[in-house]
């Protein structure tokens, strides 16, 4: 059995085993690839040639529309592979890909992996001295970006060639490629453990890491993700992700065309879900999966009958509400699946198509992915329901881990101590095996002694009509030692007033354990990552600072023992 034959093996076995959970654990294998493997060539190309179905449809704001199709796809990505080769594009360089949701982005992925190069995929959303810290972590020796910002690259040092969608000058323009005769490309000869994708984290804790992934952590790894998501050969699939980001590749590019599916994706400038509702109607998408931010705005519009075509709903990207569960729930009789994985690995614990979903959960491991939490006192798994960290036990290393974090062998090492791949994430499984996230190991705190979850806290105060989003983080108190402060970007139409704060806490305390009272909470611009997650350890970081200048509270800031009405 070749690669391809065996790839497409374990992929039909979990098309096969959809609804059937335990089945699905106990029998499926990652495949056995042999000595090399070119996800683009062994299998993308088999799939793609001769074959007139869509494979990647983009819809613009204004209606505009471009559609490729598999065949397309597979020779467009051959000329551009050849062209690359002509100007230096080698086996092992690096690839700074700098491109929105437009055709050369998935060209330029399927061509760059061709010649075994590695991908380093980069938001536009980049500021100039991130883009310099990856040029140079990175060790990019290629770059490729739309022509309208290649002058961001002026100031950014770095022995690189310059490559631009559309004429720049001194850039090299990407689409002279169209030009040239076809011929399929011979395969680069990349083993499994070669390079293929180099990611940097979203840096909500610290300076980001960058992620280094083989030509078969990703393009094996997302068979479970597949599973997850529920897309089957023949879908229409919408990821709401940008380009850049390691989601962007789970959903818009792996385990849709591992299905054999229709890649869907609808640009807009700004978010109007009147919009994309009809476009959910319109192009009969059946596997739709969006961020918890994008399902608490839909929920706020009229959401409307269900789609007819849609058959699966998702969430992905952070923990989804269950407030947000149950309203799709109402209106459109599906239950959203949620589901956790990392930059460093592929989806590794999911609710899954055709099985019972608990309210609260994300699930329970993956096929293929060997999932325990560990008991942070004792390093031992937990036995039983329980608490601890998300943990991959590295004695049954799956496929989908990344090989580590590329010139950092400390921080490699520290998260794959003690014969486990450590997520730095904290959740909870009942007797079922299903697994409750309870938070980040750094952002879990304790208040008068006890344990707080800020994610369950959030959970809470978001159902309140005024409350856009929160961030709970600890503010330091002389008794208590800590306790929960809730940082609440307001919805449309509410004012930052003392009804408004004594609503919102009123709120918490009907539908809160007494030792999870919200004590503080302040009206505030949430600060973010620029891939759109909030960065609690800047709040925590502030809250130590108004500690220490000992001054008055803040403006915006309302503190429970402000309000009479409240000690009834």
């Amino acid at each position: 059995m070749n690669a391809t034959e065996a790839y497409r093996a374990s992929r039909d076995q979990l098309l096969a085993l959809h609804g059937r959970y335990d089945q699905a654990v106990s029998e499926f294998r990652w495949p056995e690839l042999g000595e090399r493997f070119n996800w683009s060539v062994d299998w993308f190309d088999a799939i793609a040639r001769d074959n007139d179905r869509p494979a990647l449809v983009i819809v613009e704001e204004d209606g505009a529309s471009v559609e490729r199709t598999f065949a397309q796809m597979s020779r467009a990505s051959d000329r551009l592979a050849a062209w690359l080769a002509d100007r230096g594009v080698r086996k092992g360089d690096p690839v700074v890909l700098m491109l929105g949701n437009q055709v050369e982005l998935w060209e330029s992925m399927l061509a760059v992996m061709k010649l075994g190069a590695v991908l380093l995929p980069t938001t536009t959303a980049v500021n100039a001295s991130d883009l310099a810290d990856r040029i140079s972590r990175g060790n990019a020796r290629h770059v490729i970006c739309n022509a309208a910002d290649t002058g961001r690259f002026d100031g950014v040092p770095g022995d690189y060639a310059r490559i631009s969608v559309g004429a720049a000058e001194g850039w090299a323009d990407l689409r002279d490629a169209a030009g040239l005769d076809w011929k399929p490309v011979d395969h680069p000869g990349t083993a499994p453990e070669d390079p293929l994708l180099l990611y940097f984290t979203s840096g909500t804790t610290s300076r980001p890491k960058l992620v280094e992934h083989t030509q078969v952590s990703y393009p094996v790894g997302h068979l479970p993700t597949m599973y997850f998501l529920g897309v089957r050969p023949g879908d229409v699939h919408l990821n709401i992700s940008s380009p850049g980001w390691a989601k962007h590749a789970w959903s818009c590019f792996f385990s849709p065309w591992i299905a054999e599916a229709t890649i869907f994706i609808y640009n807009y400038g700004r978010f109007d879900a009147a919009a994309l509702l009809a476009q959910l109607r319109d192009r009969q998408v059946n596997t739709f999966c969006a961020p918890p931010t994008v399902w608490r705005m839909l929920i706020n519009a009229d959401l409307g009958e269900r789609p007819s075509g849609l058959r699966e709903a998702i969430g992905a990207g952070e923990p989804l509400n269950p407030e947000v569960i149950e309203r799709v729930r109402k209106a459109w009789g599906l239950t959203i699946r949620d589901g956790f994985g990392q930059t460093e690995t592929t989806a590794q614990v999911a609710n899954v198509p055709g099985v019972p979903v608990k309210d609260g959960s994300m699930g329970r491991p993956l096929p293929g992915v060997p999932v325990v939490l560990v008991d942070q006192a004792t390093g031992r798994p937990v036995q039983g329901p329980g608490e601890g960290e998300i943990c991959l036990d590295l004695a049954r290393r799956p496929l989908s881990l990344m090989k580590g974090y590329r010139g950092d062998p400390a921080r490699t090492a520290e998260a794959m101590a003690d014969g486990f791949y450590h997520t730095g994430d904290v959740a909870r499984v009942d007797e079922d095996g299903y697994i409750f996230y309870t938070g980040r190991d750094d952002d879990v705190f304790k208040a008068s002694d006890y344990k707080i979850s800020p994610f369950e806290l959030e959970s809470v105060l978001i159902e309140h009509p005024a409350v856009a989003e929160a961030a709970v983080v600890p503010a330091p108190d002389p008794v208590r030692l800590a306790v929960p402060k809730a940082y609440i970007a307001l919805a449309p139409g509410h004012e930052p007033t003392r009804e408004t704060a004594l609503s919102i806490l009123r709120h918490a305390r009907e539908h809160l354990n007494p030792y999870q009272r919200v004590r503080r909470i302040e009206f505030y611009e949430l600060p973010k990552t620029i891939s759109g997650k909030i960065r609690r350890v800047e709040l925590r970081g502030r809250e130590t600072e108004l500690t220490a200048e000992q001054g008055s509270a803040p403006a915006g800031e309302w503190r429970d023992d402000q309000f009479p009405e409240l000690k009834a």
